[in-house]
């Protein structure tokens, strides 16, 4: 019997992208049967019949019931896969050899339970995203190569709090999960940041996560100044939650990063440092603040 590999994605009102990252999921060439799987939270755009038109097994649910970590637990409790790849509705694989890298990975080592790849910007990024994007993977790799993260013993119980954020990075925007490792240490159902959570955890039990270069999506976001900071605030609040992390408050570093993309990108820099700031201090705000600070609206 031929191995089995999942792609997994949680979808709502994907839009015209759904199709796009759907057809690219169908042309990747990899040595297992690909089975596509799709978790639909309420969409009314077509989105359902979308996935079924390219084969996918679509589940739905209420849009209540979705959260980030327990959807993605569903999805791979539904998977036939010994490995599970997570794909957003808007992260569409950059070639045909997408998935067979991420599960190539798995070779680095029996312990080896999650790889990752890159996020590559759209034709329509802006500077300072492209900029971020490519600065923040370089730390994942930066020799260019697959890097393979495993924590010694002492580091384990501090995993959470005391290394740096970008050793315990991973995204299930780009990211594949070993079964056997899931069923051990599952996503914990969190409002965000379940995919750094969950390599948290999988690193301080031991086990460890491979960043592979090569493995890229086109997944960027351009957001108005206003809704950038508001995702902003929803990610550093995580980021706060999870591992304790309080952002610097640095009005230089606004000034070298618009030094660098240019006085067009201060809205940008400006919404960013303000999101980041104030969603890393969320818990010293009142209820009525952090609601309508969120994109998500959770107070």
């Amino acid at each position: 019997m031929a191995d089995v590999a999942t792609v997994a994605i949680p979808v709502r009102d994907g839009g015209p992208l759904l199709d796009e990252v759907l057809a690219a999921v169908r042309a990747q060439q990899v040595d297992a049967d690909v089975e596509l799987l799709v978790c639909d939270s309420g969409s009314r755009d077509g989105s359902v019949g979308i996935a079924k038109r390219h084969g996918a097994e679509v589940f739905q649910i209420a849009p209540r019931e979705f959260s980030h970590g327990a959807t993605r637990n569903e999805l791979v409790r539904r998977a036939s896969g010994s490995h599970v790849a997570f794909l957003t509705q808007d992260a569409t694989p950059a070639d045909a050899r997408w998935l067979q890298r991420l599960l190539d990975g798995f070779g680095q080592g029996e312990d080896v339970a999650l790889t990752y790849g890159p996020y590559r910007p759209r034709p329509d990024a802006p500077a300072p995203v492209r900029r971020e994007l490519e600065e923040w993977f370089a730390v994942q790799a930066p020799n260019g190569r697959t890097a393979t993260v495993r924590l010694e013993n002492a580091e384990r119980p501090v995993a959470r709090s005391l290394i740096p954020q970008a050793r315990m990075f991973f995204s299930d925007a780009n990211g594949c999960v070993a079964r056997a490792a899931w069923e051990e240490v599952p996503f914990r159902d969190v409002p965000y940041a379940e995919d750094r959570l969950l390599a948290a955890d999988l690193l301080a039990k031991g086990y460890a996560k491979v960043y592979v270069p090569e493995a890229a999506v086109l997944h960027s976001h351009r957001y108005p100044p206003l809704q950038h900071l508001r995702r902003c605030f929803d990610e550093w609040r995580a980021l706060n939650e999870i591992a304790g992390y309080v952002e610097p408050l640095s009005l230089v570093a606004v000034v070298d990063a618009v030094r660098a993309d240019g006085i067009a990108s201060l809205p940008h820099h400006a919404a960013r440092a303000i999101g980041a700031a104030l969603g890393s201090r969320a818990g010293r705000l009142p209820a009525g603040w952090t609601r309508r600070l969120s994109l998500e609206g959770r107070a």
